[in-house]
């Protein structure tokens, strides 16, 4: 099992900068990707950014492309999403995601971003 823990979220102006945080614990050896995914109200759950724990490799949604960057603290399996230009579409649930290399895939519990414009 993985556990999932974020922080960071909160209230900020259009134009404006937050730094999301998310700390895995548990069974994190075999962790293939570590991930943002984001829910607006009566919206289905998206994709936001993502990185391959072993290359760094990252992959973004093209929404989001420029404006966040995804990185990892792989000593303290932690992974950050720091966004920037935010706009009032980027309000949403963010959401911490693992998947390992079995497969298996975790969330944590997700964290509230409101933009106001």
């Amino acid at each position: 099992q993985v556990q999932l823990v974020e922080s960071g979220g909160g209230l900020v102006q259009a134009g404006g900068s937050l730094r999301l945080s998310c700390a895995a614990s548990g069974r994190t050896s075999s962790t293939y990707t570590m991930g943002w995914f984001r829910q607006a109200p009566g919206k289905e759950r998206e994709f936001v950014a993502l990185i391959v724990w072993s290359s760094g490799l990252t992959n973004y949604a093209d929404s989001v492309k420029g404006r966040f960057t995804i990185s990892g603290d792989s000593a303290r399996d932690t992974v950050h999403l720091q966004m920037s230009s935010l706009k009032p579409e980027d309000t949403a649930v963010y959401y911490c995601n693992i998947v390992s290399y079995g497969a298996d895939r975790y969330w944590g519990q997700g964290t509230q971003v409101t933009v106001s414009s």
